[in-house]
């Protein structure tokens, strides 16, 4: 089967609720501890072994393009202060992808935002990662988007990521309905975008991380707007797996929406206990706080 070398980051979204914070700032360009939330997001990407990762932008966010980019400035005082390895991390992403930035016109939904990179994705497989979503795995030298690619490489089907959710929290989150198999992943029967609780038996939501075979663009082509006057990516996922397999797998590790305010929170806290530097202090810290509170 084809490896997955490309990858999309729709990242073009208002960021609403961050206000009044990201009136000027991309909401993917806010910290987590020391890094933007979109770095985290490139990184598992090229942690999957994708080497073309494609950034679906709007109008206003050049902060995200720009910090990709070289700065000759910042780069030539670092090397004359022997301090070049405050941007290891960026020169990783630039020695092992390379980042390619399309712009969404229109406001028109997720599954527009996917269907703007067809240029670029041509006829080939293709991960999608939301670009505010944030997964830490269990495993060391491994990611949620690694563990569906290994799925596809398997397969040759479009695979997705689920996870369990609350009864309250269903309404949320694109449903999809599964069937076990006899492999430790799920075959996909439909999915359904923010459903009523009452409207599915399933209690299983997509993640925003996804492995498609490259037919979900033609059916995108075909899509028309649906909930909130938007193409839905899940409608036509559902279209897709009416037609050939489709697979979903359960995370082993943590998931933080980092568009939310608290999910940005949790994140934040999660990220500063696993730094090796804050990391001891900052626990100590936490404590002092928790025995306050509770006090």
């Amino acid at each position: 089967m084809s490896k997955i070398k490309k990858a999309l980051i729709p990242a073009a979204g208002l960021g609403t609720r961050f206000l009044p914070a990201t009136k000027t700032v991309p909401k993917e360009m806010l910290t987590l501890v020391d890094a933007p939330i979109i770095l985290y997001v490139v990184e598992e990407a090229i942690q999957a072994g994708i080497e073309d990762i494609i950034l679906i932008a709007g109008r206003g966010k050049y902060a995200i393009e720009d910090f990709f980019d070289s700065s000759y400035e910042l780069e030539d005082k670092l090397a004359r202060t022997g301090q070049t390895h405050l941007l290891d991390r960026l020169n990783h992403v630039r020695d092992n992808a390379n980042i390619i930035s399309i712009r969404q016109k229109q406001a028109l939904g997720l599954g527009h935002a996917v269907l703007c990179g067809a240029p670029v994705l041509g006829n080939d497989p293709f991960a999608v990662l939301l670009g505010d979503e944030i997964t830490l795995s269990d495993k060391k030298n491994s990611s949620l988007t690694s563990q569906l690619c290994e799925i596809y490489a398997k397969t040759g089907n479009t695979v997705v990521s689920i996870m369990p959710v609350e009864e309250r929290d269903v309404s949320k989150y694109g449903i999809a309905e599964v069937e076990k198999t006899a492999e430790k992943y799920f075959r996909v029967k439909s999915l359904v975008e923010k459903p009523q609780p009452t409207e599915v038996q399933s209690r299983w939501a997509l993640t925003g991380r996804y492995v498609f075979e490259n037919e979900i663009l033609s059916v995108l082509k075909e899509a028309r707007p649906t909930l909130n006057g938007e193409i839905q990516l899940t409608d036509s996922m559902n279209l897709l797996a009416q037609r050939s397999a489709m697979w979903a797998s359960s995370f082993n590790g943590v998931r933080h929406d980092a568009g939310d305010k608290l999910g940005y929170l949790k994140a934040n806290v999660e990220l500063a206990l696993k730094n090796d530097e804050l990391g001891p202090e900052f626990k100590k810290y936490l404590r002092e706080v928790y025995t306050r509170i509770k006090e």
